[in-house]
């Protein structure tokens, strides 16, 4: 929604008519109509303002955020007060409940994802447990062969007997049977060591009696059983050891590729610009590196950012507007400011000298907050009010810091502003992603100085700074 309401300035001026816009929970105002592509004079969240109605004139109300803003409105009429009244209220009920839903949302996400890290956890105990087991079982193979062999050697001379003795079953059991069951069992070593012995005679008298056929039979089915007896014959089973193994090592290589971060996936960064003589910073490559960090404002938040994204995009348009009129000419940003400089434009309100010496301020401020984030601060929230203190709190007046304290009252936790700048899902979760990040960020800023330095050494130069506040 939008329309002309008298906003409340001071004693002196009164009611002055402003031109306001509702969108995306956030009323903005602006000297007209007009004037709105010039940028916001001041704006408000709904979702956190108190909205009151005048006792006794029915064409006011009062928009209110405790110990920081206060916005006094008057409609042309009783009607035209209702109607903004109903848009207001919508636009807070929407946001408190959509507020609401998202923060149960978070809460349900964040203890399914901690109950699925426990369980991944106790997936790998397992894995490991069971390769422990593994290669227990080898060890013990390779130091043990010879009890291996005795036992299948005993079988396979059990198989013989049973062929060659049918008839010397004895109250169920026979005597190989009870001497099996003594050696799977010794009492002692001694007792072990006379019962392989007893196996090793009896194995070749019976060997003996045995034809060439039943040699053969006999070995066959020695082969067969050494192929069938594992490692696993001495441990727990191990389900899908193979399956398991394959997926630790798929996740490795995810581990171990190169990922990629939002600073590297960009189209046109800061540090991929070459510098003319002097220099001299290309104007086209620079405006596209301008918009193509914008994004990282909407990570931030779409919604409280908006009228800091405006007013960056807007400063970005006017020097592209400035360029587009001769292409040729203004090939780098310094031959924009000197252009205008010798024709007196450059002092003038809405010139393109004056939206880069705010599109500059604008790159300090995001510069700033990056090295605080890469430098390890984890509190999105401090880290954009230490840079904001730095860079651009100097310039704005009550109303603009109203605004952005609102904004930064809304950043995003650490691990979401992360998330927002993975290039594939899931990367965050990966400790190569914050290597990345920091790889990313250490090519990227420094580049970005660069060219802040340059353009401010120019604004000294030509005295172009100023300290006018908004």
């Amino acid at each position: 929604m939008e329309g002309m309401l008298y906003k409340w300035t001071n004693y002196l001026s009164g009611w002055q008519p402003r031109w306001f816009i509702l969108a995306g929970g956030i009323l903005s105002y602006y000297d007209s109509q007009e004037d709105t592509w010039k940028g916001c004079k001041g704006s408000i969240k709904m979702a956190v303002c108190e909205i009151q109605v005048h006792n006794s004139d029915n064409t006011r109300m009062e928009l209110i955020i405790p110990g920081e803003q206060h916005f006094y409105l008057k409609a042309a009429n009783a009607a035209e007060r209702q109607r903004w009244l109903v848009a207001l209220g919508s636009s807070k009920a929407c946001l408190t409940d959509s507020r609401t839903k998202k923060e149960k949302e978070i809460s349900e996400n964040t203890e399914s994802l901690k109950k699925k890290v426990s369980e991944l956890r106790l997936y790998c105990d397992l894995l490991l447990h069971q390769v422990n087991n593994l290669k227990e079982s080898a060890q013990f193979n390779q130091s043990n062969p010879t009890d291996i062999e005795i036992k299948h050697h005993h079988q396979s001379s059990y198989s013989c007997t049973r062929r060659n003795e049918p008839n010397n079953f004895q109250n169920g059991s026979t005597t190989e049977e009870a001497n099996f069951k003594t050696l799977a069992r010794p009492q002692s070593e001694n007792d072990y060591q006379h019962l392989v012995n007893s196996r090793a005679e009896s194995t070749e008298n019976m060997e003996e009696r045995m034809d060439n056929s039943e040699l053969v039979a006999a070995a066959s089915e020695k082969t067969d059983m050494n192929v069938e007896l594992q490692p696993s014959e001495f441990t727990d089973e191990v389900p899908d050891s193979g399956e398991a193994l394959g997926d630790t090592n798929a996740t490795l290589e995810t581990e171990n590729r190169e990922i990629q971060t939002f600073f590297s996936a960009m189209e046109q960064r800061f540090n991929d610009i070459e510098f003319e003589e002097e220099n001299g910073i290309p104007t086209l490559p620079f405006l596209e590196s301008c918009y193509a960090i914008v994004p990282v404002l909407d990570k931030l938040g779409p919604t409280v950012f908006a009228p800091v994204k405006l007013d960056f995009v807007g400063n970005i348009k006017k020097i592209n507007q400035k360029y587009i009129t001769d292409s040729i000419r203004f090939t780098t940003l310094q031959k924009i400011v000197l252009y205008e400089l010798e024709t007196d434009e450059a002092t003038v309100r809405n010139s393109a000298t004056e939206a880069l010496l705010w599109l500059k301020r604008g790159l300090k401020f995001l510069k700033g907050f990056l090295e605080e984030v890469n430098n390890g601060e984890k509190d999105i929230q401090k880290a954009l009010n230490t840079s904001y203190g730095r860079t651009l709190r100097q310039y704005h007046g009550w109303v603009v810091r109203g605004v952005f304290a609102l904004a930064l009252r809304a950043a995003p936790f650490y691990e979401g502003f992360m998330a927002a700048l993975a290039v594939n899902e899931g990367d965050e979760q990966n400790e190569a992603f914050y290597e990345g990040m920091k790889r990313d960020l250490s090519q990227y800023l420094p580049a970005m100085g660069k060219q802040i330095e340059i353009l401010d050494a120019l604004y000294e130069e030509y005295n172009l700074e100023s300290d006018e506040v908004v």
